[in-house]
């Protein structure tokens, strides 16, 4: 594939160099066009040598290849990182005045765009306005991350990590998204304008300050739902109980109790048009939690000596999440609801009669069943599931397949439920 690699002048432009790298031992034909100041932070040559090609900043270098127009023709993919305030500005108002932006305005591929400035400059409305611009042409632009800017400053509008952007620029590639102009933006950003739930993890039930009663969720099937939907265009909202790193751009609430997450949950959804529940809930909870760690000898018997029997421990039920969202829709049936299932199968059924037996009782949108058990599913980077959508009987295989993988099917799904 030919890829675009626009780099912009901003601290940041150093990590590009990284996702240079990630993109060229992909196999792909990588064409650097850095603005004349990012090469104040980055050198032609270090770009010539990464990518083993000329490098260029201006429309009248070898001129008889028209490279401002041809260029950008060629190209299956435009990514821009980082893309300053400037280069922001300049490319939501169609200027062209450098290599670069006349790259933008031959493009007819998929175009990522990775915001990179300080907090104040990035939450200016005239960024935020150009940034709505750019996604409702279709433009990809990946929210930046928080954390560590220059000098002692920190907050949004750190660059994401190399191997985050590449993988945004692997899936536009593999998805070989609509073009980013102006006669198809929809197709590009199928989930831009919308605002998702996605739960993850295990949750955690206190028996004392020492120990929990848990399971064996790991958070990576939710954590890559969040991801997906954050790459098209959804605003996300992932409450996890795991301490995974979020995709760039996912807003995260950290919970650890099944309480906890139904609180979040509901109210997070309140104006949600997709809630997601691929978190592990527990079925029960302990009914008292112990002020202090329960030892091992627990108590006195009745001749003194230290009591050595296990403690009972009595459970009480938790409230069912993905039941309770559904009961709360109102008539428009809205949010979407999307179900989890972890079924091992017995005697009395498959891990798919459950599963149907399962969306039936719930009243969900969609199910997503997976087997799980001993090297299945929890822990593992690739999952196989069943899609069940309600009131239909069929149903949709996937896998094994990587858990990014899954969650692209799912959120095909929902695309078309939207």
């Amino acid at each position: 594939m030919k890829v675009v690699l626009g780099v912009a002048g901003g601290i940041a432009a150093y990590k590009a160099c990284t996702l240079l790298r990630l993109l060229t031992e992909a196999g792909h034909d990588v064409t650097v066009v850095p603005t004349a100041s990012a090469l104040r932070f980055v050198g032609e040559a270090t770009w010539a040598a990464l990518s083993g090609r000329p490098v260029h900043t201006d429309v009248w270098s070898d001129i008889t290849e028209v490279p401002h127009v041809r260029i950008g023709q060629e190209a299956d993919l435009v990514v821009v990182a980082p893309a300053t305030a400037d280069l922001l500005a300049r490319a939501a108002t169609g200027q062209a005045d450098d290599l670069l932006t006349t790259v933008l305005l031959t493009a007819r591929c998929p175009v990522v765009m990775a915001p990179a400035m300080h907090t104040e400059m990035y939450e200016h409305p005239a960024t935020q306005a150009n940034i709505s611009t750019l996604t409702e042409r279709g433009v990809h632009v990946v929210p930046p991350a928080s954390g560590r800017l220059t000098g002692k400053d920190s907050g949004p509008g750190r660059l994401p990590e190399p191997q985050e952007l590449f993988e945004v620029c692997r899936r536009e590639l593999e998805r070989g998204a609509a073009p980013a102009h102006t006669d198809r933006p929809a197709a590009a950003r199928p989930l831009a304008g919308r605002r998702v739930v996605v739960t993850a993890g295990g949750t955690r039930e206190p028996l004392d300050p020492v120990r929990y009663l848990g399971n064996r969720s790991s958070g990576k099937q939710g954590h890559a739902l969040a991801a997906v939907a954050a790459a098209r265009g959804a605003q996300v909202v992932l409450v996890t109980t795991v301490e995974l790193a979020a995709s760039a751009g996912v807003e995260v609430v950290s919970v650890e109790t099944a309480l906890e997450m139904e609180h979040a949950v509901l109210q997070a959804a309140q104006d949600a048009d997709v809630v997601v529940m691929a978190a592990a809930v527990a079925d029960f909870r302990p009914a008292e939690v112990a002020a202090h760690k329960i030892k091992k000898t627990h108590g006195s018997g009745t001749d003194g000596a230290p009591d050595t029997s296990a403690p009972d421990v009595s459970l009480v039920r938790n409230p069912d999440i993905l039941a309770g969202l559904v009961a709360a829709r109102g008539e428009d049936s809205a949010p979407v609801v999307v179900g989890f299932a972890a079924e091992t199968g017995d005697d009395s059924g498959t891990v798919l009669d459950h599963g149907r037996a399962k969306l039936a009782r719930k009243g969900c949108d969609v199910l997503v069943v997976n087997e799980v058990g001993s090297g299945r599913a929890f822990g593992t980077d690739d999952n196989t599931v069943h899609v069940l959508r309600q009131g239909s009987e069929d149903t949709l295989e996937v896998g094994p397949a990587t858990k990014t993988e899954v969650s692209e099917a799912v959120w095909d799904v929902v695309a078309d439920l939207l």
